[in-house]
């Protein structure tokens, strides 16, 4: 078998390398912090997310009307997602409008889905919709964060995974690679069986909850008692101020936004594994040796188990 290497993301708003993912944008920013503002904040940043160019183009006062709300408001909102004011939110989505036009050609898809979409349309909104999801995600990936929680799942006793929903599906897909590579590790969806899972692990175990919000109860009870067990607490969700966040040792964030018909449901299950494959393959590079021959044991095991491709059907 070949060998295994890991690429790591770079964070925060540095301009990408040709090769590398883009720089993280305003509106993945301030998509991640929408529910945790203020109401009248939160308005305000809806409409960045909407219609950015839009914002761009406007005066504080259109925009505070066109938000309902205040001049106040929006330089709140302003200071609240890293900014000194108006001038500079207006300066740099400008700017990120720009840069996106030059890297699309001009062209323009539209991440949400109408009535009158054409199939080819959809097929174009959807794949813009995921392809943009893993790279925004990549861009905004804070690489020292990661780091840590490959440190504590590469040296953890066991690793427990909880996810309900879609969720659920990355936390199996997580267990399998862990459990492949001869790493104990279990999945857990039952609310019950998670919090059971929970009351047994101790200090140098992990457990990792995968949440799209943030704010799935199930998944946030058993983090809490996993951490109150002395395991480190990881947390796996789009937006870091979420309540999981706050029960969680350490935070990974991915940055899928959510469209008509939950199309983005999808993206974010994408972004999700695109956050795990990098803890897999950092864990994997840190136990290089044991990784490699686990992987032949199991590929040996299974090998019989496929068609081969010279077979003639008869």
């Amino acid at each position: 078998m070949g060998g295994m290497s890991a690429t790591a993301f770079g964070g925060g708003q540095t301009p990408a390398s040709p090769s590398g993912p883009p720089p993280l944008s305003t509106v993945v920013r301030v998509r991640s912090l929408l529910p945790s503002l203020p109401p009248a904040e939160r308005r305000v940043a809806q409409r960045v997310i909407d219609d950015p160019e839009a914002v761009a183009n406007s005066t504080i006062t259109e925009l505070a009307h066109a938000c309902g709300t205040s001049e106040t408001t929006v330089i709140r909102f302003c200071r609240a997602i890293g900014f000194t004011g108006y001038p500079e939110l207006r300066l740099t989505l400008a700017t990120e409008a720009g840069r996106a036009q030059i890297t699309s050609g001009g062209r323009t898809v539209g991440s949400d889905i109408s009535p009158e979409d054409t199939l080819e349309e959809i097929v174009e909104k959807v794949t813009f919709a995921d392809a943009r999801a893993v790279e925004e995600t990549a861009a905004q990936l804070d690489v020292q964060e990661l780091a840590r929680v490959i440190d504590a799942v590469a040296a953890a006793r066991r690793v427990d995974i909880y996810g309900v929903g879609a969720s659920a599906f990355v936390a199996m897909d997580f267990q399998q690679k862990l459990h492949r590579i001869g790493r104990i590790s279990y999945a857990w969806s039952d609310a019950h069986i998670m919090l059971t899972s929970a009351a047994v692990l101790e200090s140098g175990d992990v457990a990792v909850g995968i949440s799209h919000t943030g704010s799935t109860v199930d998944t946030i009870d058993a983090l809490t008692v996993a951490k109150r067990r002395g395991a480190t607490a990881v947390a796996l969700t789009n937006f870091p101020k979420s309540p999981i966040s706050e029960v969680a040792d350490l935070v990974l964030t991915t940055a899928a936004r959510e469209t008509t018909f939950r199309s983005g449901a999808t993206a974010s299950r994408l972004a999700q594994l695109t956050v795990i494959d990098c803890v897999f393959v950092g864990v994997a590079q840190r136990t290089f040796g044991p990784t490699r021959s686990a992987l032949e044991a199991t590929y040996e095991a299974v090998r019989g188990r496929t068609v081969r491709t010279d077979r003639r059907r008869r």
